[in-house]
């Protein structure tokens, strides 16, 4: 009898927070409709849904950002409604952004308390008692962080923790993590899951927000589905799978992994690289790229990748090489030039360098190709600008009211699909994407994939670099390996594997091509003479 009174106590007990028929509206958008969500006591809840699915909102709404046109939100079975973030963080939720929150100038201990620092006599900083109090923080978080270490010294991945011992500064019970893990290598995302677990009691709980599907297997005990603003379904993470979680994401099947056929040998080269060499990293970089050829660049953190495609377009100095476009050299001396060669360059920030945030989606599209198609005389043609700019909404599906929105209001994916309406606009015959799914979920990644392999199939000629190795495997019909600024290895899509490409990738650049063979591998075509020759010289 008093287990059947103590299971119904447990189950009636109120969630650690509750979200109940909340709906929010913005001019010309219904971001969210009807929403409901549940975060019980001790667990980490995955919330995953497509770049516009309404998380974002839904979490500016829990922080108290904005205020939520119908609807209620509970704490502990009591409701709340925010009025802004530091009133969230006093009922105990707190958000991490994906992207930082950080003073780099301040300490570890002036940021975690930034805004409620100990003070003596009222107005004064105790710096002590400031140190003190980050110290036994940093110490009950197991965190390897100094109190007094300026924060713009360290790494990502400590800065992130920062921001969590930040966030729990305020005793918080509901922890809201946004793409924690975004620019986190294995090591340190295993590190980051380790905290999490640390903070997750009986009385805590942690809304956990990511694209990347294995890290739901491993950290999320239920994963809470939305899409297109509204609540799709809760699964638990252990009974169901990933390919399930997705479907339930997009509302639709998406392609399977398939691989590129390899392009055929004698279609033409259309761009073709010799000795490229940097002051900084690049050296004797080479490699062809064929008509109508996706042609990926893999390699670690740090391998030149990036590089490479700085070099190329001119946006970093060159020391030594050739460049030759159709089989005529090329002097490339800054990215207008490259422009006016039909070479576009999709950054990975893509919000730096890519887009003008502030500006209509209209004035992003146009943006390459003003002087060519729409100028005249010194006037604008906006009509024409503007007929052009809804074409290539339509023809990519960005998800906009109109091409009068301002760019920073998409979301990343519909961002990216900016980017490109650009560069297609411009009319290029060579587009290099750096990262071209960054940040951006499994559904908008599809269709990303089947706009490159379109544009491949028209004869555009693209370089793809991605941190993704399945990405890499699954696009690219030949890859380029790189590793401390040298080409290791080119593979085709035949004989490109995980373990190939890893390998190459971790290759020395003065190791020969023999280890490939002592560790069993089939040997690719290596695209640096060096290889050969330290193999001649052993």
């Amino acid at each position: 009898m008093d287990q059947d009174r103590a299971a119904r106590g447990q189950a009636e007990e109120p969630p650690l927070l509750k979200v109940q028929g909340v709906s929010k509206s913005f001019p010309g958008v219904k971001a969210l409709s009807d929403m409901h969500l549940d975060l019980r006591r001790g667990e980490v809840l995955a919330l995953v849904g497509e770049n516009g699915a309404g998380k974002s909102t839904l979490m500016k709404l829990l922080s108290g950002i904005y205020p939520a046109d119908e609807g209620a939100f509970f704490l502990n079975g009591a409701k709340i409604q925010a009025t802004g973030p530091k009133h969230a963080q006093e009922l105990g939720i707190s958000i991490i952004h994906q992207e930082f929150n950080l003073m780099p100038d301040l300490t570890v201990a002036q940021n975690i308390f930034i805004g409620h620092e100990p003070r003596s006599g009222g107005f004064l900083l105790n710096e002590r008692r400031l140190n003190s109090q980050a110290r036994s923080l940093i110490e009950g978080l197991h965190l390897p962080l100094e109190p007094k270490q300026l924060v713009g010294n360290l790494t990502v991945a400590k800065q992130q923790m920062v921001e969590i011992a930040k966030a729990l500064a305020y005793d918080a019970k509901v922890l809201i993590m946004d793409e924690p893990t975004a620019a986190l290598n294995e090591a340190e995302v295993g590190v980051l899951h380790g905290l999490i677990r640390r903070f997750v009691k009986a009385d805590t709980g942690v809304i956990y927000i990511s694209h990347r599907m294995d890290e739901l297997k491993a950290i999320s005990d239920r994963v809470t589905v939305i899409r297109d603003g509204r609540y799709v379904g809760t699964v638990d993470t252990q009974q169901t799978t990933m390919k399930e979680v997705i479907s339930l994401m997009v509302g639709r099947e998406l392609a399977g992994e398939a691989r590129p056929e390899h392009v055929v040998e004698d279609r033409e080269v259309l761009l073709s690289v010799t000795g490229l060499s940097t002051k900084a990293l690049l050296k004797d970089v080479g490699f062809d790229l064929r008509k109508g050829e996706i042609l990926g660049f893999a390699g670690l953190m740090g391998a030149g990748r990036t590089e490479v495609a700085r070099a190329l377009v001119g946006a970093d100095k060159v020391d030594a090489g050739t460049v030759t476009l159709r089989g005529e050299q090329v002097h490339i001396k800054n990215p207008a030039d490259a422009a006016r060669y039909r070479i576009g360059y999709l950054s990975e920030d893509r919000k730096q360098f890519g887009l003008l945030l502030e500006q209509e989606v209209n004035a992003n599209i146009g943006l390459s190709s003003l002087q060519e198609l729409f100028q005249h005389l010194g006037f604008m043609k906006d009509k024409a600008m503007r007929a052009k700019s809804r074409e290539y909404v339509d023809t990519l599906r960005i998800k906009t009211p109109s091409v009068a929105q301002t760019a920073k209001n998409l979301s990343g994916g519909n961002q990216q699909k900016v980017v490109i309406a650009k560069w297609l606009v411009k009319d290029c015959d060579i587009l290099i994407f750096d990262e071209p799914t960054r940040g951006i979920d499994v559904g908008a990644k599809e269709e990303i994939y089947r706009l490159l392999n379109s544009l491949a199939g028209q004869g555009k000629s693209i370089i793809m670099i991605s941190s993704e190795l399945p990405e890499v495997l699954r696009m690219s019909h030949r890859i380029v390996v790189m590793s401390e600024g040298r080409v290791t290895g080119l593979l085709s899509a035949a004989e490109a594997s995980q373990e190939s490409v890893m390998h190459y990738a971790t290759l020395r650049p003065d190791e020969s091509a023999e280890d490939a063979a002592e560790l069993g591998l089939d040997e690719p075509a290596l695209v640096a003479a060096r290889t050969d020759r330290k193999a001649g010289e052993r």
